[in-house]
């Protein structure tokens, strides 16, 4: 996680202040099902979070960087953000009707993802949805540095991600009610020339 600490300012410039795809397709479906109350674990600087807020839904957050919280503030979220690592979830004893997650998950090594999927899970309201999204192995950064473990590598120094497929999904969400998930291609909405991302959105329901 220090990797994104360190290198935040160069994280903000690259993905700028657009929603992500997975974030407007969350917010259609978190209105479908009337969700007013929703947790973002990972917020960032809020740029997936606006897209919620403007829709009338309560939003709570958890963040790892002081930058990013700042940046948020002065991006206009005058909201609820505790400062730690997803690591230390949970943060309170509140139950949510939703949790949202993007881009995140695969920086975990394996316990802490486990415990990341359980502790989520576990601060859902009863019928109540989590949707994280997670880089696939259809990504072009998939088998590329250093191999730590199966589907696990160190991409650059400091930064492991773990590449998802249907297997791994199943194998790691199926006991916390994994619904559906599915393909969705990311773009880079900062820069329009850059490759998009190969994700998959995952949907569990207590």
């Amino acid at each position: 996680m220090e990797f994104w600490e360190s290198s935040f300012l160069e994280k903000q410039t690259m993905w700028g202040f657009d929603p992500t795809d997975s974030a407007i397709l969350t917010k259609d479906f978190f209105l479908e099902k009337n969700m007013k109350d929703i947790l973002i674990p990972g917020i960032g600087y809020g740029r997936n979070a606006k897209v919620f807020m403007e829709n009338g839904i309560n939003v709570t957050g958890i963040e790892i960087s002081k930058t990013a919280i700042e940046l948020a503030r002065d991006n206009g979220l005058d909201i609820n953000i505790f400062h730690g690592s997803v690591n230390e979830m949970p943060f309170e004893n509140k139950l949510y009707d939703g949790i949202f997650s993007h881009g995140l998950i695969h920086l975990l090594n394996k316990q802490e993802r486990e415990k990341f999927i359980s502790d989520c899970y576990n601060q859902l309201k009863p019928g109540g949805y989590m949707i994280i999204t997670t880089v696939s192995q259809d990504a072009p950064m998939f088998g590329k540095g250093k191999q730590i473990d199966k589907d696990y590598f160190e991409i650059m120094e400091g930064l492991k991600m773990f590449f998802y497929d249907a297997e791994s999904v199943k194998r790691e969400f199926g006991k916390y009610g994994l619904a559906e998930f599915s393909a969705i291609d990311e773009p880079n909405k900062h820069h329009e020339n850059a490759p998009a991302i190969n994700f998959i959105m995952i949907k569990c329901k207590k």
